[in-house]
């Protein structure tokens, strides 16, 4: 049953050197026009109850609460829904947090990236480590009781020892939730152009498998559940919109670029503002791409992605049911009760190579 929506807002502040997302510069009577049409994308799809609503970007902290909460309006949001709203610590202020929260937003994904002002000016992002920590502290101070923190990893030249001091910091703060992805070398990104011309080079396998096992390690000693391959989180408090994603639900996506899994369907939205536009303005949905997703291939998809919910793996049956069998006497799967399979340490360290096997 369908009952969470992702929300893209595809504008930020200025583009990170790492990023390939899609996302734009934009001026305040652009932010306006896109929040009526994404509006009325929205009141194209039937009203579901949704248990769980995602702004994403982007930077969705760019825009004004009341445009939050005039989005939200639109929803019909059950009671005790989780609402999260990914932030940029340079856009927010303690009102604004505050603001946030009265319109609706009861979780917040500050995007830190590092507490290290030479890895800050590395990815090109805006704010300073001081920055990243006061903007936790005002959600804080706002009333927020439900914070996750984004970081990044295996960045250009970083040592396991400047990972340690990201560590160290993000563990003070003792936020509900983190999430911290390995760079990826994304190509038309400023990253990719440098490694190209040798100024980068990517990080030694060797020395990236010893930042994660470190991240793990450390994560387990401060209370943290590895519930994911790349988020952790304190007991209860698992990212419940991201968890449909792994676990292969349906979900509405809307905005300019955004992706949705409705009635069997994959489908991509339009990737420029004048198509997007244009299909609002004649009462059609901005969809540019879609995939019938086939029982089989739902199938497949189940298996892939609900690896990744590490505690509570996969249930195969027929052909995968021997894979998962072969898999556990390579030590990559654990076998727990009733046919229930999920990935062990070295399967974790080895997660794509795993995941391929299924395709």
């Amino acid at each position: 049953m369908l009952n969470g929506i992702y929300i893209h807002i595809p504008f930020c502040l200025n583009k990170c050197n790492y990023c390939d997302f899609l996302s734009f510069k934009s001026t305040v009577e652009e932010r306006e026009k896109y929040v009526t049409a994404l509006i009325e994308e929205i009141n194209m799809y039937p009203k579901f109850s949704l248990n769980t609503v995602y702004f994403g970007g982007g930077t969705p902290s760019l825009l004004t609460p009341e445009q939050v909460s005039r989005i939200l309006s639109n929803l019909n949001i059950s009671e005790n829904a989780e609402i999260t709203l990914e932030v940029n610590p340079k856009t927010v202020n303690l009102e604004k947090f505050k603001s946030f929260r009265k319109s609706g937003i009861n979780r917040v994904s500050i995007g830190i990236q590092s507490f290290d002002s030479e890895n800050l000016k590395t990815l090109g992002r805006m704010h300073s480590s001081a920055e990243g920590e006061e903007a936790f502290f005002l959600a804080r101070k706002a009333g927020f009781e439900n914070i996750s923190l984004d970081l990044m990893f295996s960045l250009p030249n970083q040592s396991l020892e400047n990972l340690k001091f990201d560590l160290k910091k993000l563990f003070s703060l003792k936020p509900e939730h983190f999430s911290i992805y390995s760079l990826i070398w994304e190509e038309g990104t400023e990253f990719f152009t440098k490694l190209e011309k040798g100024e980068y080079k990517e990080t030694d396998n060797d020395l990236e498998a010893s930042m994660y096992e470190v991240i793990i390690e450390e994560a387990e000693k401060q209370g943290y559940i590895q519930y994911e391959i790349s988020n952790f989180c304190l007991p209860g408090k698992r990212a419940l919109h991201n968890t449909k994603y792994w676990k292969n639900e349906e979900y509405l996506g809307v905005g300019l670029g955004a992706s949705g899994y409705y009635n069997d369907i994959r489908y991509k939205n339009d990737l420029t503002f004048p198509e997007y536009y244009g299909k609002i303005s004649n009462g059609i949905k901005p969809i540019f791409e879609e995939e019938f997703v086939s029982p089989d291939e739902k199938e497949v998809y189940e298996y892939i992605l609900g690896l990744r919910v590490i505690p509570d793996g996969i249930f195969p049956k027929g052909k995968s049911l021997s894979l998962c069998e072969t898999l556990v006497e390579k030590g990559f799967l654990i076998k727990k009760n009733a046919n229930n399979y999920t990935l062990s340490k070295k399967g974790i360290l080895m997660a794509n190579d795993v995941f391929s096997e299924f395709i």
